[in-house]
């Protein structure tokens, strides 16, 4: 198999770091995270004192100042375990993100620290109850009132959303301007008027936290907008790429892990007098899912570096998330088949990884945006525009 040449020595000792955090923090409790549906605050506090959240964040607010890679590591590391409680990707790879590309420098002396700790826990605001993918048809509305802004609205399937001391929110500033009319805030939960709703039962993911957010007439100062007025459907697109190559990455380690276990499964199994792995289907059916899980991480490790050279576009993130997510919901299915009855025993890892497998076809994207995205540039590219959602740029068109 190809070498990954990605790395250095220092990230593969942070790698082992992290894999020792999983074995001794996280495994011996996702059980019983999973029966609570939420993880403790607790093990926020120990990442971060680990070095595990947020990774990119500069050394002037807290964080390590480290290249993309060590959040990739992270991200690798927690699918690789198949604990999917702890809402990490979430919290470094988007809403730290959010507040370092476009916060204030009050705004990001307030919560990057806090959130480098683990101290504070990030979510993000996005979806509703009748807006997913089409975020610019979002409802929640922030009204100025003098000096203050007043945002009352609800939000679902929230990630963090049982934990979460600071949203970055999406809003209607102007419900007549469509995308222009979006606007960010950081809203912090302490806040009078914010409400969590009940923590939501999934299909999978069980131990992460999944919420719907209720916002009553919350007060917010206008120093809590991100960004400027107006702005918020901009800045959403311009982060995209890399929440869809998060994805991509975590559905290339999955596809991988899981092929491992369903070898080592079949070669010690015994069926007719000889392993399951003698067969010639499950060696030809085990070729056929590793040679994609082969192509799958090669993409994901091209795209990796294009985008720590600022170049990844919209286009190829969604061709990877696209790619990646069939392939990796493909893998875990046919590999669960090969357990046979065991597979679909909660106890072995591989039932947990075909009930976490589905949602990637829907999170950050679903699997039809990602085909309008990429089919749109292929017409776009016979008829050039200015407008850079129409080239795919923006991901989904603003008008």
């Amino acid at each position: 198999m190809f070498k990954r040449e990605l790395f250095n020595e220092d990230h593969e000792a942070f790698r082992d770091m992290v894999r020792r955090f999983i074995d001794n923090e996280i495994a011996p409790h996702h059980a019983q995270w999973e029966a609570d549906g939420v993880v403790p605050r607790d093990l926020w506090l120990k990442a971060g004192e680990a070095g595990m959240l947020c990774c990119t964040v500069p050394e002037q607010y807290g964080g390590a100042g480290a290249d993309y890679l060590f959040d990739v590591i992270v991200f690798e590391e927690m699918a690789r375990s198949g604990y999917t409680g702890p809402g990490f990707m979430i919290h470094c790879d988007l809403v730290a993100t959010y507040i370092a590309s476009f916060g204030s420098e009050a705004q990001k002396n307030k919560w990057l620290p806090l959130m480098v700790q683990g101290k504070a826990i990030g979510s993000l605001g996005m979806t509703e109850p009748h807006a997913g993918s089409d975020l610019k048809a979002i409802r929640t509305r922030a009204v100025r009132d003098g000096d203050d802004f007043v945002i009352s609205g609800q939000k679902v399937f929230i990630s963090n959303g049982q934990l979460c001391d600071v949203i970055v929110l999406a809003t209607k500033t102007d419900s007549t301007a469509g995308a222009k009319g979006v606007t960010l805030f950081l809203v912090d939960t302490s806040l009078p008027g914010f409400r969590r709703g009940k923590n939501l039962h999934k299909l999978g993911m069980k131990a992460q936290d999944t919420s719907e957010l209720f916002f009553d007439e919350v007060r917010v100062p206008a120093s809590a907008m991100l960004g400027e007025e107006g702005r918020g459907f901009e800045l959403m697109m311009t982060k995209l790429a890399q929440e869809r190559l998060a994805q991509a990455i975590r559905s290339a380690t999955v596809a991988e892990t899981v092929i491992d276990w369903t070898i080592e499964y079949t070669g010690n199994r015994k069926a007719f007098g000889k392993t399951i792995g003698d067969f010639q289907n499950t060696q030809f059916k085990l070729a056929e899912l590793k040679t994609e899980a082969v192509v799958g991480r090669q993409f994901t490790d091209k795209c990796i570096e294009t985008f720590m050279k600022g170049e990844l576009t919209a286009v190829d993130a969604a061709m990877a998330k696209m790619w990646l997510s069939n392939m990796h919901c493909k893998v875990v299915d046919e590999c669960l088949q090969l357990f046979g009855g065991w597979g679909y025993m909660w106890e072995y890892p591989i039932a947990r990884a075909y009930a976490d497998a589905r949602i990637v076809k829907i999170a950050g994207g679903s699997i039809e945006v990602m085909k309008h995205i990429i089919g749109r540039q292929l017409f776009a590219d016979f008829h050039p525009t200015k407008d850079p959602a129409v080239n795919g740029v923006a991901g989904i068109n603003p008008a």
